[in-house]
C-alpha cells in the first residue's frame, strides 16, 4: 500500500517543525517553467498547531511518497473556513515572486550583454538567497546555453526603480529564442530534503519510448482532443516598451495554406527587440499547432509508473473514444498526483501540450 507523508520546515533555520502533518484532501505537483502548488486541508482538530508548524510565508513543505520525496515549497495560505483549514503552498520558485532588485543589476552582476540566460537565473537566484533572512536553500544546475540575452546596442539591465520582481527577470531568462527551462526537484540527501531548480538545454526532459499513456491501460479518463480556431494564428505581433510610433514591434509570420490568422501580444514591459522577436516567434509556432489533448488523468500503472516521468518529457499518448481519436507525441507540462482517500484511487492529473508546439536551443 502507498505511504504518504508531509513535513513541514521553518523557512530560515531549516528546523523542522512536522515530521508527519496530518493532511487530507491532498494534491499537489510541479510545472514546467513554474512553481507548482500544494492545496490541502489540516486535521480541524489540530488547528491549534497553525502558529508552530504552519506559518504562512515563513513554512517550508515538503509531499513524500513511499520515501520518495515528490514536491517542496513554501506555505503561503493557512485560513480556516468554517471546520476546516486549507493550506494552499506553491513551489520555491514563487518565492522570487515576493522578492525585488533593490540594489539594481542584481546588486553588480549586470548589466549583461550576449550572456547566457542560464546564468542570469542563477545570478537571480544568488542575489535572492545572499539578502538577510533571505536563503531558501535552494541550489540551481550548472547547466550552460548558447542562447543569449542582451546586446551592445541594449544591455539587458534591471533597475530598482522599475519595482520589477525577480520572478520577471527570470521570466524574461526564459523567454529569449532558444533559451532554457526549468523545473524544481526535491530528493533526500541524508536527512535533509534537498530543493533544486533543474535548468534544461536545449530542453527539459527526453522523448520517452518507455512510457506511455494510453486509453484503456493507464488512463482513467481525459479531456476532448480541442480544436480552438480562436487561438490559432499564423502572423503574431508583438509590441513591446514606448508609446505611439516609438513602440517597439516584431511580427512573426508565415503562410501554411490556411485561412490568415493574427494574434497581438501586449508586452509592454519588454525593453529590447530580441526578447520581442523572440515572444513573437515562440508565440506563432505554440499557436500554429492544431489539436491538442491537454489533461489526462493516470492511474498507477506499468506503462507509466508515478514518478518514472518528469516534467519535460515527451510521451505517446492513444486516446481512442466515442469523441476522440488521437495518437501523438504530447509533452508533459506538470502534473498533480491525488492521493488514495476514501474509496478514490489514487490519481495523477497530467497537463499536456503537443510536442511540436515547443522550440529548441541547439
Amino acid at each position: 500500500m502507498t505511504s504518504y507523508r508531509y513535513l513541514t520546515c521553518d523557512a530560515v533555520s531549516g528546523q523542522v517543525l512536522a515530521w508527519d502533518l496530518p493532511l487530507s484532501d491532498v494534491a499537489y505537483g510541479p510545472e514546467l517553467n513554474g512553481p507548482g502548488q500544494l492545496q490541502a486541508t489540516l486535521e480541524p482538530h489540530l488547528a491549534h498547531v497553525l502558529p508552530s508548524m504552519v506559518d504562512p510565508g515563513n513554512t517550508l513543505i515538503f509531499a513524500e511518497r513511499d520515501s520518495k520525496l515528490m514536491w517542496g515549497g513554501l506555505i503561503w495560505r493557512a485560513d480556516p473556513v468554517g471546520g476546516k483549514y486549507p493550506i494552499e503552498a506553491a513551489g520555491f520558485g514563487s518565492y522570487p515572486r515576493k522578492r525585488h532588485d533593490v540594489h539594481g543589476n542584481l546588486a553588480g552582476r549586470g548589466p549583461y550583454t550576449y550572456a547566457d540566460p542560464c546564468k542570469l537565473i542563477r545570478d537571480v537566484w544568488a542575489y535572492c538567497q545572499a539578502q538577510p533572512d533571505g536563503n531558501l536553500g535552494v541550489g540551481v544546475d550548472s547547466t550552460t546555453s548558447k542562447a543569449t540575452i542582451g546586446t551592445p546596442a541594449e544591455p539587458y539591465a534591471s533597475t530598482w526603480w522599475e519595482t520589477r520582481t525577480l520572478a520577471d527577470i527570470i521570466d524574461d531568462a526564459v523567454g529569449v529564442f532558444g533559451g532554457p527551462e526549468w523545473t524544481e526537484q526535491v530528493s533526500w540527501v541524508g536527512d535533509r530534503p534537498e530543493r533544486r531548480i533543474r535548468l534544461g538545454w536545449p530542453r527539459l526532459g527526453t522523448r520517452r519510448t518507455d512510457v506511455s499513456f494510453t486509453t484503456g491501460v493507464n488512463i482513467a479518463s481525459q479531456q476532448p482532443v480541442i480544436y480552438d480556431g480562436d487561438s490559432s494564428a499564423q502572423v503574431v505581433v508583438a509590441l513591446g516598451s514606448g508609446e505611439g510610433r516609438a513602440r517597439l514591434r516584431a511580427i512573426d509570420a508565415v503562410r501554411d495554406g490556411r485561412l490568415r490568422l493574427e494574434h497581438v501580444l501586449d508586452l509592454p514591459t519588454i525593453k529590447g527587440q530580441d526578447q520581442l522577436a523572440s515572444k513573437a516567434r515562440t508565440s506563432r509556432i505554440a499557436r500554429q499547432a492544431r489539436g491538442a489533448i491537454e489533461q489526462v488523468e493516470l492511474i498507477d500503472h506499468p506503462a507509466a509508473r508515478f514518478g518514472s516521468f518528469a516534467v519535460g518529457d515527451d510521451v505517446w499518448v492513444q486516446v481512442h473514444d466515442e469523441w476522440t481519436d488521437y495518437d501523438g507525441w504530447a509533452r508533459v507540462t506538470g502534473w498533480t498526483l491525488t492521493p488514495a482517500q476514501g474509496d478514490q484511487q489514487e490519481r495523477m492529473t497530467v497537463s499536456l501540450a503537443r510536442a511540436d508546439s515547443f522550440i529548441y536551443g541547439g
